[in-house]
């Protein structure tokens, strides 16, 4: 009862704090709103939240559009990464709804399933992900779930038999909800430690032995952190948590391979489809529209640019970018699902 009231209050304070934005946006005189976008970000910084602790993928990759996107933003901003860490990049999601700034002058990136935890009924999700103003994604991911070598875990039917203990973020993270959901459906045994902030720390609580293994572990971050564990085969490849297989592992088997009936694969496929939007960047909502437009723009033209393909490909990034527009389109198709299989969903999360 307790829990329900702290949460029916935060709502309410959702609800009043949208309201005031959204009338103290209204004040703003249409001029300042329509100013020339080089006149408003020249000599600005902007700051680009990072929902996770410094070293992980989705850092990695904040860092890399930091250093390349001020360069195709009208009057060339300062690109200023900060992280943001708190269960699984939900602290942030909640930051950039309720409090950041509206004006363009403030982005982020965060878990790629922030965008339906609120349809899933997750915890601590206070925020309305289809009112997110949408940028884009670097990538379209395939997550994996790898197990140590000597954990006595060979091959994904494996885990049907046998406890594989794997560390994740929070519960709003893939490393959570992707092996929750696969136990719930499936009947797997990974046993989920959470509490680590961030991927780095994940991937060294494995090299501690502190767990044996990592799920929803996106294979571009694998390659750009850990490449060295491929190639001398320190984890075993289980299976690819995603709709299509990534060409780089046509021989690792796929998570919809397993459903056995047409409520399983609907169930995988609202979980699953995240991945479309593998590595997001978003600002708040309510952005005057040609802002918005500014950005995006901005957002497509670095990942066609030069300098910022050449320095992914130095440092492996793997870079298959979704448009913004495409992003807020899928999210809003995820937002129809029929009400009883999201029922299923959300349950098979808990």
């Amino acid at each position: 009862m307790r829990v329900q009231a702290v949460a029916d209050t935060a709502r309410c304070l959702v609800g009043v704090l949208t309201a005031v934005a959204a009338a103290m946006a209204a004040l703003v005189p249409q001029a300042a709103r329509a100013q020339d976008p080089a006149a408003f970000y020249a000599g600005k910084s902007v700051e680009l939240d990072i929902g996770y602790s410094v070293g992980g993928g989705y850092d990695l990759y904040g860092r890399l559009l930091a250093r390349h996107l001020g360069r195709h933003i009208p009057g060339n901003p300062t690109i200023l990464p900060k992280n943001m860490e708190g269960a699984g990049s939900l602290r942030l999601a909640n930051y950039l709804y309720m409090a950041a700034p509206r004006d363009g002058t403030v982005i982020g990136t965060l878990a790629r399933g922030i965008a339906f935890d609120p349809l899933l009924n997750e915890g601590g999700a206070l925020y309305d992900a289809t009112k997110f103003s949408w940028l884009g994604s670097a990538n379209n991911e395939v997550a994996v779930c790898v197990a140590l070598k000597g954990s006595g875990i060979a091959n994904f039917n494996d885990v049907f038999t046998k406890t594989l203990t794997i560390g994740a973020n929070g519960v709003a993270d893939d490393t959570y909800q992707f092996p929750g959901v696969v136990n719930a459906v499936l009947g797997t045994k990974f046993k989920i430690v959470t509490g680590y902030p961030g991927g780095n720390d994940v991937s060294l609580a494995l090299e501690r032995g502190e767990v044996q293994g990592r799920c929803g572990w996106s294979w571009s971050s694998v390659m750009t952190t850990r490449p060295a564990w491929i190639a001398e085969k320190k984890i075993v490849v289980l299976v690819q948590m995603s709709l299509a297989k990534h060409p780089d592992l046509p021989d690792v088997p796929l998570i919809m391979d397993f459903a056995k009936t047409d409520e399983e694969r609907q169930i995988f496929k609202l979980i699953f489809s995240r991945q479309i939007m593998g590595r997001p960047f978003l600002a708040p909502p309510g952005l005057p529209p040609e802002r918005l437009a500014v950005l995006r723009k901005a957002f497509d033209d670095t990942m066609a640019d030069k300098e910022f393909l050449a320095d992914a490909a130095q440092n492996k990034f793997e870079i298959d970018p979704v448009s913004g527009t495409q992003i807020q389109a899928m999210i809003k198709e995820g937002y129809e699902t029929p009400p009883d299989v999201v029922k299923k969903a959300a349950a098979a999360l808990k």
